[in-house]
């Protein structure tokens, strides 16, 4: 099953959050680094985001009730938003530390063991990340995607701070230490950023990408070309790992209910052909009638007469 799949990979990112972390603060405590103590910092918040998805994955997977007709599937957009939350707290508090050491330089030891552990952690990031990352795209899942995203950059973070605590011990440059720590901290607070927009933009109903919109146009582009009928007022949005299409058809209004039915199911066939994960809603309309073009937005009392079109 889909839910088992998606559980058990979040399984696998906490196991994969608490393996790095006992690494990460081993090579710490051998060495004595702030950079690698920054890398340390975040896999503490890989594992709450993971713990924490894992809550949110759980609800989002509810069916439809009463009170929540369309699902639950947009408590996948808190658990992007508690991430990002999340790792920019872990960026303030490194910046913090990593002030207070490059006021204070301090010298590092036992760098080749240090990094050894260090390099790792940093793999099994790696792995883990590229497995959820893909998971999350072929689910349709941004829970497992945020994940996925937060592991690979957190990669990256780590292969910074690794090269830039080797420069350390080949320079003898102590001040690089907080620094290298500071630029994790400006990375952090980048990723952060864009987790917070996208969970922002998946609750105020966005839009789906252009490559399905490409796909709805398409569909109804074909109808128009054979059927000779028309299309307009066509809004979607996203909602996690679920999509919601709603379109006007426009008939001749001659058609028998039976006719148009026919047409309007047809219609929805093939758009959900494109669009598996989507729930598709259609409105008949007869293209005559001039009342027809008076609710193409959001707002019928708003709506101007319109010619048809999308």
């Amino acid at each position: 099953m889909r839910s088992e799949r998606l559980f058990k990979l979040l399984w696998l990112s906490v196991a994969a959050a608490l393996a790095t972390i006992a690494l990460k603060t081993v090579a710490y405590l051998l060495t004595g680094s702030i950079g690698l103590l920054s890398d340390a910092a975040e896999s503490v918040v890989n594992l709450v985001a993971a713990v924490v998805a894992m809550a949110a994955l759980r609800w989002a997977l509810k069916p439809a009730d009463e009170e929540h007709a369309y699902g639950h599937q947009k408590a996948e957009y808190f658990s992007a938003g508690v991430e990002g939350t999340l790792v920019l707290v872990a960026a303030v508090s490194i910046g913090v530390t990593a002030f207070g050491r490059l006021l204070d330089p301090q010298p590092i030891d036992t760098v080749g063991l240090g990094l050894a552990v260090s390099t790792l952690a940093t793999l099994i990031n790696l792995a883990v990340g590229v497995v959820l990352l893909r998971a999350g795209r072929q689910e349709r899942s941004i829970v497992l995607e945020a994940d996925g995203r937060h592991l690979i950059t957190d990669v990256w973070t780590s292969i910074g701070v690794i090269v830039g605590v080797a420069a350390v011990a080949a320079t003898g440059w102590e001040i690089l230490d907080p620094l290298i720590a500071l630029a994790v901290a400006v990375n952090i607070v980048v990723t952060g950023g864009v987790l917070i927009q996208r969970s922002v933009g998946g609750l105020m109903d966005r839009a789906l990408d252009a490559g399905d919109l490409a796909r709805i146009k398409a569909v109804l582009a074909d109808f128009r070309e054979h059927e000779g009928i028309d299309f307009h007022a066509l809004r979607t949005r996203q909602a996690g790992s679920r999509a919601f299409v709603s379109v006007h058809v426009l008939v001749p209004g001659a058609w028998t209910v039976q006719h148009g039915h026919d047409l309007v199911e047809r219609v929805e066939d093939d758009l959900r052909a494109g669009l598996p994960h989507a729930t598709i809603f259609t409105h008949l309309e007869p293209v005559e009638d001039p009342k027809s073009f008076a609710d193409t937005e959001l707002d019928r009392a708003m709506s101007s007469r319109r010619e048809p079109g999308l």
